[in-house]
């Protein structure tokens, strides 16, 4: 049992590989003109406090395989700028008003200055991952970059999937095309990628690769569902906007499971409240459906599905890592499984 205070071994690994992170990402990011209208507004999501997961896992997931941490904190550096390009552009997609307790980068400064400087970051995380030529060589470099691509490539397919069920007042989405939109959009870039890169580089691309998406996607999966209920029941910790899935009307595994149990009245009521943009959106709106999903119980739904794959991912774990030496990264991979739902 841990005393009251002192950090779980996730937190610490966070805590020790995100300072890491930060510290090489700064590098990164230019301090020259224009930096009013470019480089300060690229450098403002690096520089709020966010958890630091993707790169984390993959400096863990690396030396978990035998790699030094030196290794790894290139890609793990261009893992958290992807990220936070990623993040501008959703929020100006979404029409989030609050990151990581502050006002989005769109409110703040407009939302061409904000595309512009997302497109920035997006092209500095290439940096990095070419510099990567110089520590792991360049055939496992351009290794890198191939997944990298793929990742970038499913994240897109799952972002428009959710885009296009928004636009086209998609209704009857269902939880087997929520996990499919999941898996593209959340896990490859949170999980799967950063530990089939932090494989590569551990095992200069010997390992196999295409096992990892599995534990990936649960892990990433139960992150997703419990990001979604959060934004429900979080408090201020939590760092968005409370119940702004259900402003920009997201098809979340609780909304789903609220069209699957609503009377036809409700249905239609949900139907025409979801075909209305955020702007014509109202407070009653929103309580409406939050009432709703509390009537029917969703939210207890939703962890019960999110337990599950947290389930599947501790057997997919042992199958993988428990081969492996015991060490403090190995137990960081495995504590991520319960993590994701004590995290705020």
């Amino acid at each position: 049992m841990l005393a009251s205070g002192a950090p779980t071994p996730v937190s610490a690994v966070l805590e020790e590989y995100g300072a890491r992170t930060r510290a090489a990402l700064q590098g990164y990011l230019p301090s020259r003109e224009p930096r009013r209208y470019l480089y300060d507004l690229l450098a403002d999501y690096p520089r709020r406090a966010g958890k630091m997961m993707r790169p984390s896992i993959c400096i863990a997931t690396a030396r978990a395989f035998g790699a030094r941490l030196e290794d790894a904190l290139g890609t793990a550096v261009a893992i958290e700028l992807l990220h936070n390009a990623l993040l501008i552009h959703d929020d100006i997609e979404d029409g989030s008003t609050e990151r990581r307790g502050r006002p989005t980068l769109h409110l703040l400064h407009g939302v061409p200055l904000a595309i512009n400087a997302g497109a920035m970051l997006s092209l500095l995380s290439l940096r990095p991952l070419i510099q990567n030529v110089g520590v792991v060589g360049s055939r496992l470099s351009l290794r890198i970059l191939e997944e990298t691509e793929r990742m970038a490539r499913e994240s897109a397919e799952g972002q428009a999937m959710e885009l296009g069920w928004r636009r086209d007042n998609c209704a009857d989405v269902d939880e087997a095309s929520y996990l499919e939109m999941v898996l593209k959009k959340t896990c490859w870039l949170a999980t799967i990628y950063p530990m089939r890169v932090g494989v590569l580089i551990a095992t200069a691309g010997r390992a196999p690769l295409e096992r990892f998406v599995r534990f990936g996607f649960f892990v990433g999966a139960a992150f997703q569902i419990q990001d979604d209920v959060l934004n429900l029941i979080g408090d201020a910790r939590y760092g968005k906007e409370r119940d702004g899935d259900l402003w920009e009307g997201k098809r979340t595994l609780m909304l789903i499971r609220l069209h699957q149990q609503a009377t036809e009245d409700e249905r239609a009521r949900l139907r025409e409240t979801l075909g209305r943009s955020r702007e014509e959106r109202t407070t009653d709106d929103v309580q409406w459906m939050r009432a709703r999903i509390d009537a029917y119980g969703c939210i207890d739904y939703a962890r019960e599905i999110a337990h599950g794959l947290a389930g599947a991912a501790r057997h997919e774990f042992r199958s993988l890592f428990g081969d492996l030496p015991e060490s403090r990264d190995k137990q960081f991979i495995e504590g991520l499984v319960t993590w994701v739902f004590h995290r705020t």
